[in-house]
Parts: structure tokens; C-alpha cells; sequence
């Protein structure tokens, strides 16, 4: 397997021997990429990992209350059918 610290390591020495004129060609570059990539991410419809994260939480809870509605009506079915069953 490839050691990433090595290969940083490695990343960084080649940068580091560059001339300056391609490092910043390559930080302008680097640069637009990103804001491109902003841009179209941002037309996307997509939600923020907070909103991700509430609405997870949310559903969880709801999922809970299901769980024990459930479990009453179970409850209250079986009581129902114990009435029934006495009379």
C-alpha cells in the first residue's frame, strides 16, 4: 500500500522545486477549479450537511413515536380482544 504521509511528502518537494511562474499559474488554476466547482455545486439541489443532520434526527424521533404507538395499539387490541373474549 502507498503511504499518503509519503506521497505529501513526495507532492511536496516536486511543488517546492517548481519555478514560480507555474506555482502560481497552477494557484490560479487550483482557484478557478474551485470556484467552478462552488458555483455548480451550488446550483444543485441539494441540502446543507446541517439541514441533512435535523431532518435525520427528526425522523429518528418520529420513528420512536411510531414504535411506541404501536406498541399501545398492540396493547389496547389485546385488551379488546381479552373483553371480548369475557363477555
Amino acid at each position: 500500500m502507498f503511504n499518503p504521509q509519503k506521497l505529501e511528502e513526495i507532492a511536496k518537494q516536486v511543488s517546492d522545486a517548481m519555478p514560480e511562474g507555474v506555482k502560481s499559474f497552477g494557484n490560479d488554476v487550483d482557484r478557478k477549479i474551485k470556484q467552478v466547482l462552488q458555483t455548480q455545486l451550488g446550483k444543485l439541489d441539494m441540502v446543507s450537511r446541517e439541514e441533512f443532520d435535523v431532518q435525520t434526527h427528526v425522523l429518528l424521533r418520529t420513528r420512536e413515536k411510531l414504535n411506541e404507538m404501536e406498541a399501545k395499539l398492540s396493547q389496547l387490541e389485546a385488551q379488546l380482544n381479552n373483553n371480548d373474549q369475557e363477555k
